[in-house]
């Protein structure tokens, strides 16, 4: 029987989980190295975070070598950046913020809010996005937001 590993983590454990899937997605390899350059943090925190991460079953991790996603791991990660592009696209697309500052806080928010929100909010968007009257809302809501801001 194999024991079950809490897989609760903290907003950084979350941010490392999403830096490894990403550099994954672009080079299909990660080290910790490119962790540190994506996360602009030192070895000593990757080190400690990639430990962290393996000691939760998420990733498989040895010094010197490449780090791969458990399919936990890979799971947990792709929930991460599905939260993070939701609600980034949102912000851009419906509240025309600009593509840094929506990213930088969807990167803040992605860590607190609610599977149940996030369903709600990605819903509302997708109502936004596709339906006539939501597309009307959007366009009116932008030329507000871009009126202001002159």
């Amino acid at each position: 029987m194999t024991a079950l590993v809490n897989t609760d983590l903290s907003a950084s454990l979350e941010d490392y989980l999403e830096a490894i899937f990403l550099i994954i997605r672009k080079k299909q390899a990660v080290r910790a190295k490119d962790i540190g350059e994506a996360l602009k943090v030192g070895k000593a925190s990757v080190t400690g975070a990639l430990r962290a991460l393996a000691g939760k079953g998420l990733i498989n991790y040895a010094p010197y070598d490449v780090i791969t996603l458990t399919e936990h791991g890979r799971d947990k990660a792709e929930d991460i950046v599905r939260r993070h592009e939701g609600l980034k696209n949102f912000f851009v697309r419906v509240l025309a913020v600009d593509k840094d500052e929506a990213d930088a806080s969807a990167c803040r928010l992605e860590h607190e809010v609610s599977e149940e929100v996030l369903e709600r909010f990605m819903s509302f968007m997708d109502y936004l996005e596709h339906s006539e009257k939501g597309k009307m809302i959007v366009s009116e809501f932008k030329k507000r937001c871009v009126s202001k801001n002159n």
